[in-house]
């Protein structure tokens, strides 16, 4: 790559000729090491021939690069002062920048448009910490398919989508995120990459969708299995308890499943979760 972006000269050059300092009510953070974004560029774009849309992406560092592995890139960019950058600095005709908050786009009709098209769809982001899983769960609730998701993000929030039961991470989120995907971590990243310095580590995890999701009120599971985590401290039964307003009953489905009353939801994995539901709601 010749005089890529994500260093920290060029990085400064940039904004200087943009206006386009960091703006903390967006969250921006750039990263001023290369090698990172080369090797998630890598890991986002697969082939090379799927549609890959980036949310989020600045003055283009992560961008710049999966213009180069990939033959179409839409990048969606909430701050007004940079399509400029992007379209000047990158200059592909692989490039197609559209300004416009991520969170209200309709993502079924994107995908739908490139369906059509014969294309398949991967996306790709840096995000800013504070939207990490509102953006997700956008994507998660999808129903046309996504090829992939590769996205950096807060370490501890990717500690808690990745965690396994008995990890004091595991929560609720872990185990719904996990129904819906498999999970990948493709690298840890220093905070000493980003301009400036967050205060955090990061890291960055692929997600792709299971073919097979076995629950079908899937909205009601999800309601259920956060209820079963809503005081970590308290056991399962205790929490099934207040979330049914019925005793009885907690103690009745526990033992339909083979639950035993005394067990914490942290020790259940996602197949126990599931085995809870399938059969007191679907039998």
């Amino acid at each position: 790559m010749n005089n890529p972006i994500a260093t920290k000269k060029r990085t400064r050059e940039i904004q200087e000729k943009y206006n386009a300092h960091t703006k903390k009510s967006f969250g921006q953070n750039f990263i001023v090491e290369p090698g990172v974004v080369d090797k998630i560029a890598k890991a986002a774009c697969g082939g090379g021939h799927d549609v890959v849309v980036e949310i989020g992406p600045g003055i283009g560092a992560l961008t710049q690069y999966l213009c180069e592995y990939s033959d179409q890139v839409v990048a969606f960019e909430i701050d007004p002062r940079f399509p400029e950058v992007l379209n000047n600095e990158i200059g592909s005709d692989h490039l197609e920048v559209i300004l416009q908050d991520f969170l209200e786009t309709d993502v079924d009709a994107l995908l739908e448009k490139f369906e059509k098209e014969g294309k398949k769809v991967r996306f790709a982001s840096n995000l800013p910490y504070y939207i990490t899983t509102p953006i997700l769960f956008k994507l998660f609730e999808a129903k046309r398919p996504i090829e992939s998701i590769t996205v950096m993000m807060q370490k501890e929030v990717a500690d808690r989508f990745a965690a396994k039961p008995n990890d004091k991470e595991y929560n609720a989120l872990s185990v719904i995120t996990q129904y819906r995907a498999n999970i990948k971590k493709v690298m840890d990243v220093n905070r000493n990459v980003f301009w400036p310095s967050p205060n955090v580590g990061s890291t960055v995890l692929q997600f792709t969708f299971k073919p097979d999701r076995p629950v079908k009120e899937e909205e009601a599971f999800f309601e259920l299995v956060k209820a079963c985590f809503k005081q970590r401290r308290k056991t399962i039964y205790n929490n099934l308890s207040v979330y049914l307003d019925d005793k009885e009953k907690a103690a009745a489905m526990l033992e339909k499943a083979g639950i035993e009353p005394s067990t914490r939801a942290q020790q259940l994995s996602l197949d126990d979760f599931v085995h809870l539901w399938k059969t007191n709601y679907e039998n």
